[in-house]
């Protein structure tokens, strides 16, 4: 019997396909990895009898990068990664093992068929999926064909089976396009974003940014919303005047007329128009028109449509509704969500949809009417060759998807539904008068079939004062006629929708990409969210825009990018070459880098004038070991430590609070050690800033604290303060935090797992002696006689934290998975992992020897 592998983009949607399939009878077991499900059954393939493997990826399996030193922002210039740097394929999640997942589940496999996402990314996956997989698959007999791509918009049954039925192959040009895509952003933002992050970071205080970065396409992006706040900067309101008439064509009702000329500028020219008018004692009316008029129903649902409808109406940001669209996909409630066409094609069973919407109170009567009297076919839209629009696949609940779950899910069935119900038909009668020799008029509207508004009442025609029925001729005395100063009004800031717009329009982006850049630009605090979903630019990325303009427009305009983006669709139709496209790319990007960095002076201006100086931010808080001067702490972000007279700045971890160490200082460069702490409850350590940014041992790297120093006496080490292995991750070590008492706690250097301990102790230390059960380090505690928990009224004890029964239930475990068997009653010697083993002479710990594992880890889980 031959063996099949097939690989679906996500574990939901392998479980749900495989699941269609195997008609439910199936066996399924978790992978290696811990993520990922394996689905088997038996069945036919090819028409001989085949075992078959349903899994899944967790999206890309690979991921772009540069290879060692050129990650190091400090040793490479960045104009090397645009051509010098070489790039390699890394996994994309190294703690999924993916690679070897995969290759566990295909070896001795015969066939592959790959379940991706039907669109650029995920051919490129399919590919991904190809490299891992092929080298142990079985090899193929003679010509015979072991690699099968599924093509699917929904996980529906008929879909599923129909993709099953007519299996193609992966389309390489289409990866190609994605790796040309991956390749170009990562090179020019890279090297956009490190020069300039470093450059301004390093002379400016409160820029409130961690990165300032480029990205071609992110940086357009912005570029509109910046073009928008300098319009609403520069608009000088002007004053204009209309002529407003009021008629009495019954004695209780008035009727309103708009004046022909619309508004005029001059004062005096609107008062002479006024005065001629009040000479008239009647309107009389000039014409009377009726004019049968149709609102069309809407084309059906692509994605940027779906974007810009989330955002303006149920007030949910792109990514956010993006990320909602994917669960309903994969939960089987909607086709494919990332699709550019809007027409429907021939085939596609319209009715069948139609009549699963046929039970839902919101909106039976609708769907049975048009089931029953017969569908409108929808209308021509644009076929882009991709999926079919986004529909609804099966009929939901409020209950069953919940909260904005259902709103959009509701949206996406009422568009669908409008998109086969009729147009919506109305009779819009005009009525024109003269007042004088000046001309008004006044239009009103009657729905005569209200069409798809009744399942899209936003779109209904709206109500408006029904007009006197007259002929022309007809004589009508003036109520009144008055002189209305008025004023321009700027535009607003975009909302998240109109930029949806304009990034479609200019070929920003994809409508997979368009959600993504328009979150990092918020992310980066260029941008901020204001009510409607408007996008109001910060003093930064305002600066940035105005910056690159003045430098080069082409940075933020967006036609460069969307001339790569059209080379890209070519390479993906197989009619661009992949390497010279990007070569081209890179040439054009790096003479504009060069340029840039020569020019940066010009941003530079603008810089100073609307932010500080380092030297004029922050407070005094550590000394600066060269100097022996106080260094000033900048709180925005990316905060840091900075000396004025050196003129040197030094990083700091983020995301926590920073405060002086008891005025101890580093025994290797004098600086003043600093504290960092993410809260009460949380973990906290000390650092040096000097060796925080340049590691003074080789086993170090940048941004370790005095939790990971491997200084052998420095009280303040790892050396010095480490306990044992952590009982969660593979690398990290539990320290004492020594500044935690009375509730004292040690904290993994590496994860987050955090051991509460020995609450109102007077001293804790860590002892050089070592558990001979777990060979972890002991400790020390003095307990205040009238709080001891120590039996028969002890204060001291010395024990292993993990074993010792006294100090049992005196050590409280937080945020991790595992619990040492002490804990739970376990008895009995186990073999540990602690600091023991690794151990100087002097019985310091030696982190350079690798910790033993535990030989019964498993026994470690709750």
């Amino acid at each position: 019997m031959r063996t099949v592998l097939m690989v679906a983009e996500k574990p939901s949607l392998a479980q749900s396909i495989a699941k269609i399939l195997s008609r439910g009878n199936m066996s399924s077991r978790k992978g290696l990895n811990g993520a990922c499900s394996v689905h088997e059954y038996t069945g036919s393939f090819l028409g001989q009898s085949a075992h078959f493997k349903m899994t899944s990826v967790c999206g890309h399996v690979m991921t772009l990068d540069f290879i060692g030193k050129y990650n190091s922002w400090d040793k490479v210039d960045p104009a090397e990664l645009f051509s010098k740097a070489p790039t390699e394929k890394k996994e994309a999640n190294p703690k999924l093992t993916m690679v070897k997942f995969l290759q566990v589940e295909g070896r001795g496999c015969d066939f592959i068929v790959l379940w991706l996402d039907c669109d650029k990314e995920g051919e490129n996956i399919c590919f991904e999926v190809l490299d891992a997989v092929l080298p142990v698959m079985n090899k193929t007999r003679g010509t015979e064909r072991t690699i099968y791509r599924a093509k699917f918009s929904s996980i529906t049954d008929t879909d599923i089976c129909n993709a099953m039925n007519h299996l193609g192959e992966p389309n390489r040009n289409e990866a190609l396009s994605v790796d040309a895509r991956q390749e170009l952003d990562l090179r020019i933002g890279c090297a956009f974003t490190r020069f300039q992050t470093k450059y301004f970071q390093g002379k400016y205080g409160n820029l409130d940014s961690s990165l300032i970065s480029f990205g071609p396409c992110q940086t357009p992006t912005l570029g509109f919303c910046v073009e928008r706040h300098d319009k609403i900067q520069s608009f000088k309101p002007e004053t204009y005047w209309v002529l407003q008439a009021k008629v009495n064509p019954e004695k209780e009702n008035s009727l309103t007329l708009d004046w022909d000329r619309v508004r005029v500028f001059d004062r005096e020219v609107a008062q002479m128009f006024l005065n001629i008018t009040k000479m008239a004692k009647e309107a009389k009316v000039e014409s009377v028109s009726k004019k049968e008029k149709v609102k069309q129903r809407p084309l059906a649902l692509n994605t940027v449509e779906m974007l810009r409808v989330a955002s303006a109406a149920l007030g949910m940001g792109p990514q956010h509704a993006m990320q909602i669209a994917e669960r309903l996909y994969t939960q089987g409630y909607i086709s494919y969500p990332r699709t550019e066409t809007t027409h429907y094609p021939e085939n596609f069973d319209l009715k069948g949809c139609l009549r699963q919407q046929a039970n839902n109170p919101y909106w039976a009567e609708t769907v049975k009417a048009l089931l029953s009297e017969g569908i409108n076919r929808p209308r021509k839209g644009h076929d882009a060759g991709d999926h079919p629009p986004i529909t609804p696949m099966r009929a939901a609940t409020e209950a069953e998807l919940g909260g904005d779950g259902w709103r959009l899910y509701e949206y996406i069935t009422r568009h669908f539904i409008a998109t086969v119900s009729a147009d919506c038909k109305y009779l819009q009668t005009t009525i024109s008068f003269s007042i004088g020799p000046e001309r008004f008029t006044c239009v009103g509207k009657v729905v005569t079939s209200p069409g798809f508004t009744e399942i899209m009442p936003w779109h209904s025609i709206p109500l408006e004062e029904s007009l006197p029925h007259c002929e022309k001729g007809d004589l009508f005395p003036i109520g009144e006629i008055k002189l209305l100063e008025k004023q321009t009004s700027p535009p607003d800031y975009l909302t998240e929708a109109e930029l949806i717009t304009l990034m479609e329009k200019h070929g920003i982006g994809t409508d997979a990409s368009i959600p993504v850049h328009i979150n990092n630009i918020c992310q980066r605090n260029y941008v901020t969210v204001e009510s409607g979903r408007r996008l109001k630019p910060t003093n930064l990325g305002i600066v940035l825009v105005h910056g690159y303009y003045k430098i080069d427009a082409e940075l933020v305009l967006p036609t460069i990018r969307s001339a790569v983006e059209k080379q890209l669709n070519l390479i993906a139709l197989g009619k661009a070459n992949y390497h010279q496209v990007l070569e081209h790319t890179l040439d054009i990007f790096k003479r504009k880098f060069h340029y840039f960095v020569d020019s940066i002076a010009g941003m530079d201006e603008l810089m100073e004038v609307s932010f500080s100086p380092l030297a004029a931010t922050g407070k005094p808080l550590s000394r600066c070991g060269k100097c022996h001067r106080f260094m000033k702490y900048i709180q925005a972000k990316p905060s840091r430590l900075h000396c004025s007279h050196c003129d040197d700045t030094y990083s700091l971890p983020q995301n926590g609070t920073i405060k002086l160490y008891k005025e101890l200082r580093c025994p290797l460069d004098d600086f003043e050690l600093v504290l960092w702490s993410s809260g009460s409850r949380g973990k906290s350590y000390p650092l040096c800033p000097y060796c925080y940014n340049h590691p003074p041992f080789r086993d170090m790297k940048k941004g370790m604290g005095c939790n990971e120093c491997t200084h052998p006496t420095c009280q303040h080490s790892l050396s010095m303060l480490g306990i044992g292995q952590c009982v969660e991750c593979e690398n990290g070590v539990l320290v004492l935090d020594s500044t935690s008492g009375p509730k004292w706690k040690m904290a993994c250097n590496k994860c987050n797992v955090i051991v509460h301990f020995f609450e109102n102790a007077h001293k804790v230390r860590v002892s050089p002696e070592t558990c001979d059960l777990c060979e972890a380090a002991l400790v020390d505690v003095d307990f205040n006689k009238a709080k001891s928990p120590l039996p028969g009224d002890e204060t001291q004890h010395s024990g292993c934290v993990f074993c010792d029964p006294v100090f049992q239930d005196l050590v409280e475990l937080k945020h991790a998975a595992m619990r040492h068997p002490m804990h739970r009653g376990g008895q009995g010697k186990r073999q540990g992992r602690g600091r023991g083993k690794g151990r100087r002479p002097g019985g310091r710990l030696n982190p350079k020897k690798p910790k033993d594992k535990m030989a019964a880890l498993a026994a470690y889980f709750v």
